[in-house]
């Protein structure tokens, strides 16, 4: 899942980058209004983290120009003025919520989890394939309930692939979805990924099979 944060407190910023890496996600950062809106308009996202008082664009106008551009990306609106006025115009635009500055940790990523399952089918944290389930707002795996000893960028890899069960997924989604603007996760190291998520997941009703030529698909072959 890609998170996009918004914010120029560089301090607080790079606190919710690795806060949220460690988590699993993979993170991007502006400190820019003007930059956020660039880099929103040729790249997708799982959710924004929005800041309202940043430099150059509004974090209103960021909003603004987002939705105008037909994008249904979850928005979290973040900022230390908790004028009421401020929140409504926001909601108006088009947030999907608001955390006023200072916030807890914690409060802030329950929020991420829920609306990045507001943002997929059904809004649901579990996803279940046959007898395999997944977790995704404790990033936990199950197989016939027993639990799955995955690495976060493994369940990274298997949630696309049971979000798209039975469909082919290839492999530009696939590193769209792992990769953030630093790093760059190479065909190889996915290959390795979708290897070992094979070994561990070696039950003879679930399957992650090579389409050669077009990518992966996850099957329940009961």
């Amino acid at each position: 899942m890609r998170i996009f944060i918004v914010e120029d407190d560089l301090i607080l910023a790079d606190g919710l980058k690795n806060s949220l890496m460690q988590s699993g996600y993979a993170v991007d950062l502006a400190t820019t209004g003007a930059d956020a809106d660039n880099i929103l308009t040729y790249q997708t996202f799982d959710l924004v983290l929005l800041d309202l008082g940043l430099p150059k664009l509004s974090g209103f106008e960021v909003l603004k120009r987002l939705r105008s551009r037909g994008s249904k990306t979850p928005v979290l609106i973040l900022t230390a003025n908790n004028d009421l006025d401020d929140r409504v115009k926001g909601l108006d635009l088009g947030a999907d919520d608001y955390l006023s500055k200072p916030f807890i940790l914690a409060e802030l990523e329950a929020r991420v989890r829920a609306l990045i399952r507001r943002g997929q089918a059904g809004g649901s944290a579990l996803i279940t394939v046959g007898k395999l389930q997944l977790d995704t707002a404790n990033h936990a795996a199950t197989y016939d309930d027993q639990g799955l000893n995955l690495s976060a960028r493994e369940l990274a890899v298997l949630e696309i692939l049971m979000q798209k069960a039975g469909k082919v997924v290839n492999k530009e989604q696939m590193l769209e979805k792992l990769c953030n603007f630093d790093e760059d996760i190479s065909d190889n190291a996915l290959e390795v990924y979708l290897h070992r998520l094979r070994k561990k997941l070696d039950y003879g009703d679930i399957n992650i099979r090579t389409i050669r030529g077009l990518g992966y698909m996850l099957e329940n072959n009961v």
